[in-house]
């Protein structure tokens, strides 16, 4: 099982965005795939089609322990499953802060509902700040994924979400690395996307072999501005249900086929179901 946080701590940059299409297209291509929304704003759930009003159990349930992962998921489309939010979770960020082994509640929980369960990736979008419920994110991926968009503030804030990485690497999860960066919001033919997308590079390839990014890639399918991405949370859809063959849904498309690629490179190929569909 893949288990991936999508992170960034400075708010629109396609993260839930991202998120959500990117688990929808895994789930697309066949995998079996857990959406965690642990943003307060639920704007995760709401993209989907799950608005967690009255008693629709939420993923603040699982954190204060009164239900388990395995009856908060809601099964939303064919191999995908969402774990909603909305504003209690924001709770949770106060009601931890004195709860021992605080950190790994996320981490314990996906345990759990992978004795009796087998998902092929949990993505977890992650609220636009570095507090207790990113924490429990990171404790429990494996891998981070970052959503950047490419200007000269979002380079400023990278240092310091790395710098979470490695610190809760150090002390709380050793097998978590970034493994992608996410290039998003881009505009084509622009030359400071392309000195940023350098700089990137550059830092990249000067980092330390032991620093949990060391191995990231920028996944070379940009993520282009599209009106079609905006409008698709509207109507509780992937872009893939929204609007198969707009712009969006194929950089969405071939992120996914490289998400795959980096394990399982023989089901990616000019031909698949994917890339036709975007």
């Amino acid at each position: 099982m893949r288990t991936i946080a999508v992170m960034n701590q400075k708010g629109g940059v396609g993260k839930t965005t991202s998120s959500v299409n990117l688990a929808a297209g895994l789930a697309a291509a066949g995998k079996k795939v857990l959406l965690i929304d642990l943003d307060p704003q639920g704007h995760g759930s709401l993209h989907l089609g799950v608005e967690a009003v009255g008693e629709i159990p939420t993923i603040y349930d699982v954190f204060t322990g009164q239900k388990p992962l395995s009856v908060v998921r809601h099964l939303v489309a064919e191999n995908l499953w969402v774990a909603p939010s909305n504003v209690d979770l924001a709770a949770a960020e106060l009601e931890l802060v004195d709860a021992p082994n605080r950190e790994v509640v996320l981490r314990d929980a996906l345990r759990k509902l992978a004795e009796t369960e087998a998902f092929g990736y949990v993505i977890m979008d992650c609220p636009p700040s570095l507090g207790v419920l990113t924490i429990n994110a990171l404790t429990a991926a494996s891998e981070v994924f970052i959503p950047l968009q490419p200007h000269f503030f979002a380079l400023q804030g990278l240092s310091k979400l790395l710098s979470t990485t490695a610190l809760v690497r150090s002390r709380l999860n050793r097998s978590l690395r970034v493994t992608g960066i996410m290039l998003c919001l881009y505009e084509t033919g622009t030359r400071l996307a392309a000195d940023v997308c350098d700089d990137l590079n550059d830092f990249l390839s000067r980092s330390d072999s032991d620093m949990p990014w060391a191995d990231a890639r920028i996944f070379e399918s940009r993520i282009r501005r599209n009106i079609k991405l905006a409008e698709a949370p509207s109507y509780g859809q992937s872009i893939f249900e929204y609007a198969a063959k707009c712009p969006g849904a194929e950089d969405y498309g071939n992120l996914v086929s490289e998400v795959l690629a980096m394990e399982q490179p023989a089901l990616v190929t000019p031909e698949s179901p994917l890339r036709r569909a975007a």
